[in-house]
């Protein structure tokens, strides 16, 4: 976004603007169709493999050889693991994808820890883990299943 200060306005700059700049220069407007071509490649492969391709990227699409980067050995695995489901896909959408190369690379920060989900309970739920707390008998053996539930009722409920 720019600020505009002889109106006051805001402008956004938008791709269609930065394809307008890139057309008007005659050595980057040769590359425009080799880079909507990728993109639409990018795409094709992030519909195929979505949780996949939040961390790849094409990094080249030669004579049917489609060069990936990953941003580790894990990923990497997991994709080659698809790679038979990908290039599938991408023939079904007019891709000829002959053979893909993998490279672990680091291209982009990669976080791929799935978020833990917390875990709620429903008031009689907690109710219940408390009740079963005083049920159980107080013995050796269960002393530390108590503890537990004692525990995990005192954390979910207010004092």
């Amino acid at each position: 976004m720019r600020f505009n200060s002889s109106n006051l306005s805001i402008t956004r700059r938008t791709p269609i603007g930065a394809t307008d700049f890139l057309r008007r220069d005659d050595k980057m407007a040769a590359l425009l169709p080799a880079i909507e071509r990728m993109a639409s490649l990018q795409k094709d492969c992030a519909a195929a493999l979505p949780a996949m391709f939040k961390y790849c990227e094409i990094l080249a699409f030669e004579d049917g050889q489609l060069t990936l980067s990953l941003p580790n050995a894990a990923l990497a695995a997991k994709l080659k693991q698809q790679l038979p489901k990908l290039q599938d896909t991408l023939a079904r959408r007019g891709w000829q994808v002959h053979g893909v190369k993998l490279k672990v690379q680091m291209s982009k920060p990669a976080e791929i820890k799935e978020q833990m989900r917390a875990l709620s309970l429903t008031e009689a739920a907690v109710t219940a883990f408390d009740e079963l707390g005083d049920a159980l008998e107080n013995t050796p053996q269960n002393a530390t299943l108590i503890a537990a539930l004692k525990a995990m009722v005192a954390k979910r409920r207010p004092t």
